[in-house]
């Protein structure tokens, strides 16, 4: 029989009826009825071609085919558990593998992560930047944070409600800062720079105007380097962390995204 046609589920009845001598107490076992119990063997027997319980006055009784796997069947689902739990190891890993723009490591993600950091010394972080295309398994990422509209074929939580502020500094003339992706405004820029985080530098150095995400301008605008002029304007896109359904179920990932989500100013 290949590997790949083996009866998983009917052994694992088998191996549980076996050690009860009953369908119904194999079903409490196993959370199921005793009549899907009763299926799976007799499924099991026609694809083994044996029979491997017959019912007699005093019970249920496991025939001589029936036994005569049951030590390797029984040996062969420690090594499942094993595999298992060496597939598991990795959740113990402390190590968390982070793709993001450069920018927002800069402005906003890396601080966090220090201070995240200190809750438990063992933590350890590898920062990559992001790129447009993200795979995940060649990178061994555990998260990526994007600015997108949504987390795709991902898992993924939203940092904060998104938005652009028009930032600058208070004695700047009034000339626009631009940068690749920025909303649009009005006029030719004065100087173009490579991502909304220089564009913030820029602004603070007095070059002039530039609108950025919210959540990258915040803490420049608290600690007065740069003023916010006017409101939030809804933007079509915002920051997202990411992950496909396995990384994302990680105990580590799942704390970190928490944490993240919990200080998204």
């Amino acid at each position: 029989m290949k590997r790949t046609h083996l009866p998983l589920n009917g052994l694992r009845v088998l191996d549980a009826a076996a050690r009860h001598l009953s369908f119904t107490r194999a079903a409490d076992e196993l959370a199921v009825t005793p009549a899907a119990v009763g299926q799976q063997i007799r499924a099991l027997e026609d694809t083994l071609g044996v029979v491997l319980f017959r019912r007699t006055a005093k019970g249920l009784e496991l025939t001589p085919e029936g036994g005569a796997g049951l030590d390797a069947l029984r040996a062969g689902f420690l090594q499942f558990e094993e595999a298992v739990r060496a597939m598991q190891a990795g959740q113990s890993s402390k190590t968390l593998t982070i793709a993001a723009p450069r920018d927002l490591t800069a402005k906003w993600l890396g601080p966090r992560l220090a201070a995240y950091g200190r809750t438990d010394p063992e933590l350890r972080f590898i920062l990559l930047n992001a790129d447009d295309e993200l795979d995940f398994t060649q990178a061994n990422l555990d998260l990526a944070i994007r600015m997108t509209d949504g987390p795709g074929e991902h898992e993924g939580v939203a940092l904060g409600a998104g938005g652009d502020v028009l930032i600058a500094h208070a004695d700047a003339p009034d000339a626009l800062i631009g940068w690749p992706g920025c909303p649009a405004e009005e006029g030719q820029p004065v100087v173009t720079v490579a991502d909304a985080g220089l564009a913030i530098e820029a602004a603070a150095a007095g070059f002039g105007r530039a609108r950025v995400p919210a959540l990258l301008a915040a803490e420049d605008v608290a600690a007065g380097r740069v003023i916010q002029i006017g409101g939030i304007s809804p933007a079509s896109h915002s920051y997202w962390m990411i992950a496909p359904l396995p990384q994302w179920r990680q105990k580590k990932v799942r704390a970190l995204v928490a944490a993240l989500a919990a200080d998204p100013r």
